[in-house]
Protein backbone atom coordinates (compact mmCIF):
# COMPACT_ATOMS: atom_id res chain seq x y z
CA UNK A 1 0.00 0.00 0.00
CA UNK A 2 2.80 2.74 0.76
CA UNK A 3 4.33 1.77 -3.08
CA UNK A 4 1.07 2.76 -4.13
CA UNK A 5 0.67 5.87 -2.35
CA UNK A 6 4.30 6.39 -3.74
CA UNK A 7 3.00 6.53 -7.01
CA UNK A 8 -0.40 8.39 -6.24
CA UNK A 9 1.65 11.39 -4.77
CA UNK A 10 3.32 12.14 -8.34
CA UNK A 11 -0.01 12.93 -9.76
CA UNK A 12 -0.89 16.32 -9.93
CA UNK A 13 -4.30 17.61 -8.84
CA UNK A 14 -6.82 20.39 -9.38
CA UNK A 15 -10.34 21.34 -8.01
CA UNK A 16 -13.67 19.31 -9.31
CA UNK A 17 -17.00 20.24 -8.68
CA UNK A 18 -19.77 17.74 -8.47
CA UNK A 19 -23.21 17.27 -8.43
CA UNK A 20 -24.77 13.95 -6.67
CA UNK A 21 -27.93 12.84 -7.65
CA UNK A 22 -29.29 9.89 -5.32
CA UNK A 23 -32.69 7.74 -6.35
CA UNK A 24 -35.60 7.50 -4.29
CA UNK A 25 -37.37 4.19 -3.80
CA UNK A 26 -41.48 4.45 -4.16
CA UNK A 27 -43.81 1.79 -2.12
CA UNK A 28 -43.68 -1.84 -3.95
CA UNK A 29 -46.64 -2.34 -6.27
CA UNK A 30 -48.60 -4.60 -8.36
CA UNK A 31 -47.37 -3.80 -11.83
CA UNK A 32 -49.07 -4.91 -15.06
CA UNK A 33 -46.58 -6.45 -17.10
CA UNK A 34 -45.16 -3.38 -19.74
CA UNK A 35 -44.94 -3.94 -23.00
CA UNK A 36 -41.32 -3.45 -24.12
CA UNK A 37 -40.48 -2.76 -27.67
CA UNK A 38 -37.87 -4.74 -30.08
CA UNK A 39 -34.25 -2.89 -28.99
CA UNK A 40 -32.64 -0.20 -30.80
CA UNK A 41 -29.56 -1.18 -29.74
CA UNK A 42 -28.32 -5.11 -29.54
CA UNK A 43 -24.88 -6.24 -29.17
CA UNK A 44 -24.33 -10.43 -29.26
CA UNK A 45 -22.24 -11.83 -26.58
CA UNK A 46 -19.87 -14.17 -28.23
CA UNK A 47 -17.59 -15.39 -25.51
CA UNK A 48 -17.21 -15.91 -21.64
CA UNK A 49 -14.31 -16.62 -19.47
CA UNK A 50 -13.67 -17.68 -15.67
CA UNK A 51 -14.95 -15.66 -13.21
CA UNK A 52 -11.70 -15.06 -11.01
CA UNK A 53 -11.46 -16.17 -7.79
CA UNK A 54 -13.55 -14.53 -5.47
CA UNK A 55 -15.92 -11.22 -6.37
CA UNK A 56 -15.99 -9.74 -2.76
CA UNK A 57 -15.37 -6.38 -3.84
CA UNK A 58 -15.34 -3.00 -1.66
CA UNK A 59 -17.97 -1.30 -4.34
CA UNK A 60 -18.78 1.15 -2.39
CA UNK A 61 -20.70 2.04 0.58
CA UNK A 62 -23.90 -0.31 0.83
CA UNK A 63 -24.06 0.20 4.57
CA UNK A 64 -24.29 3.75 4.96
CA UNK A 65 -23.02 6.04 7.97
CA UNK A 66 -25.17 4.63 10.35
CA UNK A 67 -24.10 0.92 9.89
CA UNK A 68 -21.39 -0.60 11.69
CA UNK A 69 -20.75 -2.57 9.00
CA UNK A 70 -19.68 -0.14 6.16
CA UNK A 71 -19.75 -2.40 2.97
CA UNK A 72 -21.45 -4.92 1.88
CA UNK A 73 -19.66 -7.77 -0.27
CA UNK A 74 -20.81 -9.80 -2.99
CA UNK A 75 -19.16 -13.10 -3.24
CA UNK A 76 -18.86 -15.66 -6.39
CA UNK A 77 -16.87 -18.79 -6.42
CA UNK A 78 -14.52 -21.10 -8.45
CA UNK A 79 -17.24 -22.03 -10.44
CA UNK A 80 -18.32 -19.14 -11.75
CA UNK A 81 -17.88 -17.41 -15.16
CA UNK A 82 -18.20 -13.95 -16.95
CA UNK A 83 -20.11 -12.94 -20.17
CA UNK A 84 -17.90 -10.33 -22.40
CA UNK A 85 -19.07 -7.76 -24.77
CA UNK A 86 -16.83 -5.48 -26.89
CA UNK A 87 -16.51 -1.84 -26.13
CA UNK A 88 -15.02 1.41 -27.99
CA UNK A 89 -13.42 4.32 -26.11
CA UNK A 90 -11.81 7.10 -27.75
CA UNK A 91 -11.73 4.56 -30.91
CA UNK A 92 -10.05 2.02 -29.21
CA UNK A 93 -11.87 -1.42 -28.47
CA UNK A 94 -11.32 -3.84 -25.71
CA UNK A 95 -13.05 -7.22 -24.40
CA UNK A 96 -15.01 -6.09 -21.18
CA UNK A 97 -17.27 -8.08 -19.01
CA UNK A 98 -21.05 -7.39 -18.92
CA UNK A 99 -22.29 -7.00 -14.77
CA UNK A 100 -25.15 -6.03 -13.61
CA UNK A 101 -23.90 -6.33 -10.44
CA UNK A 102 -21.92 -3.50 -10.10
CA UNK A 103 -21.59 0.35 -11.89
CA UNK A 104 -18.12 1.83 -12.91
CA UNK A 105 -16.81 1.43 -16.69
CA UNK A 106 -13.56 0.78 -16.57
CA UNK A 107 -10.24 -0.65 -18.56
CA UNK A 108 -6.49 -0.75 -17.79
CA UNK A 109 -4.30 1.82 -18.83
CA UNK A 110 -1.62 1.74 -21.34
CA UNK A 111 1.64 1.41 -19.56
CA UNK A 112 0.07 0.58 -16.29
CA UNK A 113 2.16 -1.26 -13.27
CA UNK A 114 1.31 -4.50 -12.47
CA UNK A 115 1.66 -5.86 -8.73
CA UNK A 116 1.56 -9.75 -7.27
CA UNK A 117 -1.31 -10.13 -4.29
CA UNK A 118 1.49 -9.05 -2.02
CA UNK A 119 2.37 -5.61 -3.28
CA UNK A 120 5.70 -6.49 -5.19
CA UNK A 121 6.35 -5.36 -8.67
CA UNK A 122 5.40 -7.62 -11.76
CA UNK A 123 6.08 -7.25 -15.49
CA UNK A 124 2.49 -6.53 -16.99
CA UNK A 125 2.00 -10.00 -18.63
CA UNK A 126 1.50 -11.39 -15.14
CA UNK A 127 -1.82 -8.94 -14.01
CA UNK A 128 -3.03 -11.19 -17.45
CA UNK A 129 -4.98 -8.49 -19.02
CA UNK A 130 -6.51 -9.26 -22.37
CA UNK A 131 -5.11 -6.07 -24.09
CA UNK A 132 -2.16 -3.55 -23.44
CA UNK A 133 -4.80 -1.29 -22.20
CA UNK A 134 -6.08 2.20 -23.24
CA UNK A 135 -3.77 4.72 -24.48
CA UNK A 136 -4.76 7.89 -22.98
CA UNK A 137 -2.67 9.86 -25.40
CA UNK A 138 -4.42 8.36 -28.56
CA UNK A 139 -7.54 9.63 -27.56
CA UNK A 140 -8.68 12.77 -28.93
CA UNK A 141 -11.54 13.05 -27.07
CA UNK A 142 -9.96 11.83 -23.17
CA UNK A 143 -10.52 14.52 -20.56
CA UNK A 144 -8.33 13.82 -17.10
CA UNK A 145 -10.60 14.30 -14.06
CA UNK A 146 -8.00 15.65 -11.79
CA UNK A 147 -7.63 15.42 -8.27
CA UNK A 148 -9.82 12.19 -7.48
CA UNK A 149 -9.36 8.52 -8.06
CA UNK A 150 -10.63 5.66 -9.27
CA UNK A 151 -10.37 2.58 -6.16
CA UNK A 152 -11.62 -0.99 -5.95
CA UNK A 153 -10.22 -3.64 -3.57
CA UNK A 154 -10.86 -7.29 -3.37
CA UNK A 155 -10.29 -9.50 -0.32
CA UNK A 156 -8.02 -11.81 -2.05
CA UNK A 157 -5.60 -9.36 -2.44
CA UNK A 158 -6.37 -7.53 -5.95
CA UNK A 159 -6.89 -4.40 -6.28
CA UNK A 160 -7.24 -1.46 -9.26
CA UNK A 161 -6.47 1.98 -8.78
CA UNK A 162 -5.59 5.33 -10.65
CA UNK A 163 -7.02 8.25 -12.46
CA UNK A 164 -10.46 8.80 -13.95
CA UNK A 165 -11.69 10.55 -17.02
CA UNK A 166 -13.98 11.45 -19.61
CA UNK A 167 -14.30 10.08 -23.19
CA UNK A 168 -16.78 8.68 -25.58
CA UNK A 169 -18.04 5.00 -24.79
CA UNK A 170 -19.64 3.10 -27.44
CA UNK A 171 -21.29 -0.66 -26.98
CA UNK A 172 -23.18 -1.73 -29.78
CA UNK A 173 -23.53 1.16 -31.76
CA UNK A 174 -24.81 3.08 -28.49
CA UNK A 175 -22.33 6.02 -28.13
CA UNK A 176 -22.25 8.36 -25.01
CA UNK A 177 -20.02 11.14 -25.03
CA UNK A 178 -18.28 12.82 -21.87
CA UNK A 179 -19.04 9.30 -19.86
CA UNK A 180 -17.05 9.00 -16.82
CA UNK A 181 -14.50 5.94 -16.48
CA UNK A 182 -11.83 4.40 -14.79
CA UNK A 183 -8.63 4.09 -16.20
CA UNK A 184 -6.23 2.68 -13.11
CA UNK A 185 -2.74 2.76 -13.64
CA UNK A 186 -1.95 0.35 -11.28
CA UNK A 187 -3.41 -3.59 -10.73
CA UNK A 188 -2.73 -6.59 -8.61
CA UNK A 189 -5.02 -9.24 -10.68
CA UNK A 190 -5.61 -12.17 -11.55
CA UNK A 191 -6.74 -12.15 -15.50
CA UNK A 192 -6.62 -14.55 -18.24
CA UNK A 193 -5.38 -12.99 -21.18
CA UNK A 194 -8.90 -12.46 -22.36
CA UNK A 195 -10.82 -9.34 -20.25
CA UNK A 196 -9.74 -5.83 -20.17
CA UNK A 197 -12.25 -3.99 -18.42
CA UNK A 198 -15.60 -4.50 -17.09
CA UNK A 199 -19.11 -2.28 -17.97
CA UNK A 200 -21.25 -1.72 -15.12
CA UNK A 201 -24.56 -1.79 -14.94
CA UNK A 202 -25.93 -1.32 -12.12
CA UNK A 203 -26.99 2.59 -10.10
CA UNK A 204 -24.79 5.35 -9.49
CA UNK A 205 -24.56 4.76 -5.41
CA UNK A 206 -22.12 2.09 -5.71
CA UNK A 207 -19.74 3.76 -8.48
CA UNK A 208 -16.19 3.82 -7.02
CA UNK A 209 -14.69 7.13 -7.38
CA UNK A 210 -13.18 9.12 -4.89
CA UNK A 211 -12.06 12.69 -3.67
CA UNK A 212 -9.11 11.80 -2.74
CA UNK A 213 -5.74 10.40 -4.64
CA UNK A 214 -4.87 7.81 -2.13
CA UNK A 215 -6.20 4.96 -1.79
CA UNK A 216 -6.07 3.51 1.86
CA UNK A 217 -8.34 7.42 2.00
CA UNK A 218 -11.39 6.10 0.17
CA UNK A 219 -14.31 6.04 1.59
CA UNK A 220 -18.20 6.80 1.93
CA UNK A 221 -17.09 10.23 3.35
CA UNK A 222 -15.62 11.50 0.29
CA UNK A 223 -17.16 8.77 -2.32
CA UNK A 224 -17.97 10.79 -5.35
CA UNK A 225 -21.30 8.95 -7.48
CA UNK A 226 -21.77 9.21 -11.14
CA UNK A 227 -24.16 8.05 -13.87
CA UNK A 228 -22.86 4.87 -15.05
CA UNK A 229 -22.93 4.22 -18.75
CA UNK A 230 -26.79 3.27 -19.67
CA UNK A 231 -27.74 6.07 -17.08
CA UNK A 232 -25.73 8.74 -19.35
CA UNK A 233 -27.28 7.27 -22.31
CA UNK A 234 -30.88 7.65 -20.82
CA UNK A 235 -29.73 11.21 -19.95
CA UNK A 236 -28.21 12.26 -23.18
CA UNK A 237 -30.94 10.54 -25.19
CA UNK A 238 -28.97 8.50 -26.93
CA UNK A 239 -31.84 5.61 -26.80
CA UNK A 240 -35.08 6.09 -26.97
CA UNK A 241 -36.46 4.13 -23.94
CA UNK A 242 -35.16 3.93 -20.39
CA UNK A 243 -34.29 0.46 -19.85
CA UNK A 244 -32.15 -2.33 -21.29
CA UNK A 245 -32.64 -6.02 -20.94
CA UNK A 246 -30.03 -8.81 -20.87
CA UNK A 247 -30.31 -12.71 -22.43
CA UNK A 248 -27.49 -15.27 -21.36
CA UNK A 249 -27.48 -18.34 -23.06
CA UNK A 250 -26.09 -21.39 -21.15
CA UNK A 251 -24.45 -22.03 -24.81
CA UNK A 252 -22.17 -25.25 -25.62
CA UNK A 253 -18.77 -23.97 -23.45
CA UNK A 254 -16.69 -26.87 -22.04
CA UNK A 255 -14.10 -25.99 -19.30
CA UNK A 256 -11.75 -25.59 -22.11
CA UNK A 257 -13.12 -23.32 -24.41
CA UNK A 258 -14.44 -19.60 -24.14
CA UNK A 259 -15.97 -18.77 -27.34
CA UNK A 260 -19.22 -19.53 -28.88
CA UNK A 261 -21.18 -17.89 -31.37
CA UNK A 262 -24.30 -17.92 -29.65
CA UNK A 263 -24.02 -16.49 -26.04
CA UNK A 264 -27.02 -13.93 -25.41
CA UNK A 265 -27.72 -10.32 -26.48
CA UNK A 266 -27.29 -7.04 -24.24
CA UNK A 267 -30.21 -5.18 -25.75
CA UNK A 268 -30.41 -1.41 -25.16
CA UNK A 269 -33.83 0.67 -25.46
CA UNK A 270 -36.18 -2.98 -25.44
CA UNK A 271 -36.36 -6.69 -26.00
CA UNK A 272 -33.68 -8.93 -27.64
CA UNK A 273 -34.09 -11.26 -30.16
CA UNK A 274 -35.44 -14.53 -28.69
CA UNK A 275 -38.13 -16.37 -28.42
CA UNK A 276 -40.30 -15.65 -25.43
CA UNK A 277 -43.27 -17.10 -23.78
CA UNK A 278 -46.27 -14.80 -22.59
CA UNK A 279 -45.23 -15.29 -18.79
CA UNK A 280 -43.80 -12.18 -17.82
CA UNK A 281 -44.28 -9.31 -14.71
CA UNK A 282 -43.34 -5.87 -14.08
CA UNK A 283 -41.96 -5.69 -10.37
CA UNK A 284 -40.56 -3.00 -8.40
CA UNK A 285 -36.64 -2.71 -8.21
CA UNK A 286 -36.21 -3.46 -4.18
CA UNK A 287 -34.12 -0.49 -2.32
CA UNK A 288 -32.56 0.19 0.56
CA UNK A 289 -32.67 2.38 3.74
CA UNK A 290 -30.01 5.20 3.51
CA UNK A 291 -29.47 5.29 7.25
CA UNK A 292 -29.28 1.32 8.07
CA UNK A 293 -28.12 -0.12 4.76
CA UNK A 294 -31.57 -2.87 5.09
CA UNK A 295 -33.51 -2.88 2.01
CA UNK A 296 -36.05 -0.54 2.51
CA UNK A 297 -39.08 0.86 -0.08
CA UNK A 298 -39.61 4.37 2.08
CA UNK A 299 -37.07 7.22 0.89
CA UNK A 300 -34.41 5.03 0.09
CA UNK A 301 -31.63 4.36 -2.56
CA UNK A 302 -30.83 2.04 -5.10
CA UNK A 303 -27.21 -0.01 -5.78
CA UNK A 304 -28.61 -3.34 -7.02
CA UNK A 305 -31.68 -4.69 -9.37
CA UNK A 306 -32.59 -6.05 -6.14
CA UNK A 307 -36.11 -7.90 -6.25
CA UNK A 308 -38.43 -9.38 -3.32
CA UNK A 309 -38.35 -13.36 -4.35
CA UNK A 310 -39.55 -16.31 -3.29
CA UNK A 311 -38.93 -20.10 -4.34
CA UNK A 312 -41.34 -23.22 -4.93
CA UNK A 313 -39.67 -26.87 -5.29
CA UNK A 314 -40.76 -30.01 -4.16
CA UNK A 315 -40.17 -29.57 -0.44
CA UNK A 316 -40.33 -25.84 -0.43
CA UNK A 317 -43.57 -25.77 1.68
CA UNK A 318 -41.69 -26.92 4.77
CA UNK A 319 -39.03 -23.72 4.70
CA UNK A 320 -39.74 -19.94 4.44
CA UNK A 321 -38.71 -19.48 0.94
CA UNK A 322 -39.40 -15.29 0.35
CA UNK A 323 -36.61 -13.21 0.71
CA UNK A 324 -36.30 -9.37 -0.30
CA UNK A 325 -32.76 -9.03 -0.71
CA UNK A 326 -31.87 -10.86 -3.72
CA UNK A 327 -30.02 -9.70 -6.98
CA UNK A 328 -29.99 -10.62 -10.40
CA UNK A 329 -26.68 -10.34 -11.09
CA UNK A 330 -25.02 -11.48 -14.65
CA UNK A 331 -21.57 -11.57 -12.93
CA UNK A 332 -22.23 -14.53 -11.25
CA UNK A 333 -22.87 -18.50 -12.77
CA UNK A 334 -24.74 -19.80 -9.89
CA UNK A 335 -28.00 -18.84 -7.58
CA UNK A 336 -26.83 -18.19 -3.88
CA UNK A 337 -30.18 -18.64 -1.48
CA UNK A 338 -30.42 -18.34 2.17
CA UNK A 339 -29.13 -21.67 3.70
CA UNK A 340 -32.49 -23.21 4.40
CA UNK A 341 -33.72 -23.20 0.92
CA UNK A 342 -30.67 -24.28 -0.84
CA UNK A 343 -30.42 -27.31 2.15
CA UNK A 344 -34.13 -27.93 1.48
CA UNK A 345 -33.75 -28.43 -2.28
CA UNK A 346 -30.63 -29.98 -2.90
CA UNK A 347 -31.94 -32.49 -0.42
CA UNK A 348 -34.53 -33.14 -3.46
CA UNK A 349 -31.93 -34.25 -6.01
CA UNK A 350 -31.79 -37.86 -6.68
CA UNK A 351 -29.46 -38.97 -5.47
CA UNK A 352 -28.82 -36.26 -3.08
CA UNK A 353 -26.46 -33.59 -3.26
CA UNK A 354 -23.62 -34.15 -1.03
CA UNK A 355 -22.99 -30.98 0.87
CA UNK A 356 -18.35 -30.69 0.99
CA UNK A 357 -16.84 -27.69 2.12
CA UNK A 358 -19.25 -25.00 1.33
CA UNK A 359 -20.55 -26.59 -1.53
CA UNK A 360 -23.09 -28.99 -3.11
CA UNK A 361 -21.73 -31.71 -5.05
CA UNK A 362 -24.13 -33.65 -7.53
CA UNK A 363 -24.30 -36.71 -9.33
CA UNK A 364 -23.62 -35.32 -13.20
CA UNK A 365 -26.60 -38.08 -14.40
CA UNK A 366 -29.10 -37.35 -11.01
CA UNK A 367 -32.51 -36.18 -11.30
CA UNK A 368 -33.13 -32.88 -11.16
CA UNK A 369 -36.12 -31.07 -8.68
CA UNK A 370 -38.16 -28.65 -10.42
CA UNK A 371 -37.60 -25.23 -9.43
CA UNK A 372 -39.38 -21.89 -9.84
CA UNK A 373 -38.53 -18.33 -8.89
CA UNK A 374 -41.40 -16.09 -7.74
CA UNK A 375 -41.04 -12.18 -8.35
CA UNK A 376 -44.06 -10.31 -8.44
CA UNK A 377 -46.58 -12.81 -7.89
CA UNK A 378 -45.51 -14.76 -11.33
CA UNK A 379 -43.59 -17.70 -11.43
CA UNK A 380 -40.51 -18.23 -13.13
CA UNK A 381 -38.97 -22.42 -13.89
CA UNK A 382 -35.22 -22.79 -13.74
CA UNK A 383 -34.54 -25.97 -16.58
CA UNK A 384 -33.24 -28.84 -15.44
CA UNK A 385 -29.52 -28.41 -17.80
CA UNK A 386 -29.18 -25.26 -15.58
CA UNK A 387 -29.15 -27.05 -12.07
CA UNK A 388 -26.06 -29.11 -12.61
CA UNK A 389 -22.94 -27.58 -13.83
CA UNK A 390 -19.62 -29.70 -14.29
CA UNK A 391 -17.09 -28.32 -12.61
CA UNK A 392 -13.91 -30.35 -13.14
CA UNK A 393 -12.67 -33.74 -13.42
CA UNK A 394 -11.23 -36.12 -10.76
CA UNK A 395 -8.44 -38.45 -10.63
CA UNK A 396 -9.96 -41.05 -12.50
CA UNK A 397 -10.80 -38.38 -15.52
CA UNK A 398 -14.26 -38.51 -14.55
CA UNK A 399 -16.58 -35.67 -14.46
CA UNK A 400 -17.10 -33.66 -11.13
CA UNK A 401 -20.53 -31.45 -11.01
CA UNK A 402 -22.30 -29.37 -8.69
CA UNK A 403 -25.67 -28.07 -7.80
CA UNK A 404 -26.61 -24.62 -9.77
CA UNK A 405 -28.38 -23.77 -6.23
CA UNK A 406 -25.47 -23.04 -3.72
CA UNK A 407 -25.84 -21.87 0.27
CA UNK A 408 -25.28 -18.00 0.05
CA UNK A 409 -25.62 -17.88 4.08
CA UNK A 410 -28.00 -17.01 6.49
CA UNK A 411 -31.06 -15.35 6.05
CA UNK A 412 -30.60 -12.07 7.91
CA UNK A 413 -31.03 -8.29 6.67
CA UNK A 414 -27.34 -7.92 6.11
CA UNK A 415 -27.08 -10.98 3.77
CA UNK A 416 -27.22 -10.22 -0.02
CA UNK A 417 -28.74 -13.53 -2.23
CA UNK A 418 -27.61 -13.77 -5.85
CA UNK A 419 -30.15 -14.81 -8.66
CA UNK A 420 -27.15 -15.96 -10.91
CA UNK A 421 -26.92 -16.87 -14.60
CA UNK A 422 -28.18 -20.08 -13.63
CA UNK A 423 -32.02 -18.21 -13.09
CA UNK A 424 -31.04 -15.73 -16.08
CA UNK A 425 -30.67 -18.14 -18.87
CA UNK A 426 -34.19 -19.04 -18.74
CA UNK A 427 -35.70 -14.90 -18.68
CA UNK A 428 -34.98 -11.77 -20.22
CA UNK A 429 -34.33 -9.31 -17.56
CA UNK A 430 -35.23 -6.02 -18.35
CA UNK A 431 -34.43 -3.25 -16.26
CA UNK A 432 -36.18 0.58 -16.37
CA UNK A 433 -33.77 2.88 -14.69
CA UNK A 434 -36.53 6.01 -14.63
CA UNK A 435 -39.66 3.73 -13.32
CA UNK A 436 -36.65 1.68 -11.00
CA UNK A 437 -38.85 -1.57 -12.20
CA UNK A 438 -37.45 -4.74 -13.26
CA UNK A 439 -39.77 -6.89 -16.26
CA UNK A 440 -39.15 -10.36 -16.19
CA UNK A 441 -40.10 -12.63 -19.27
CA UNK A 442 -39.92 -16.22 -19.09
CA UNK A 443 -37.98 -17.53 -22.23
CA UNK A 444 -39.56 -20.50 -24.56
CA UNK A 445 -37.03 -23.49 -24.08
CA UNK A 446 -34.17 -23.43 -26.32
Amino acid sequence: MALIAVVLSLVCAVTAEFNVVRHASQAPRSVEPVVIPAAQFVVPITSREPRRQSKKSNLASLRAAASSNDTAVLEGSDFDSQYLTNITIGGQTFKVIIDTGSSDTWVTQKGFNCFNLTGFPESTEICGFGSDGFDTTASPTFKAFPDVSFNISYDDGEFLTGPVGFDTVTVGGLSVTQQEIGVPNLAAWQGDGVNSGLLGLAFPDITAVYNTMDPSKASDANQIPYDPFFFSAVKQGAVTNPFFSLVLNRGALTANTTEDPNLGFLAFGGMPPVAVEETAVTAPIQGYSATTGDPSNQDAVFWYYTANVGYTFPGSTTVVTQNNNTILDSGTTLNYLPTKVAKAYNEQFVPKARFHKGTYYVECNATVPAFSVNIGGQSFSIDARDQILEDSTDANGNAVCISGTQDGGEDTPDTVFILGDVFMHNVVSTFNIKTNEMTITQRKIY
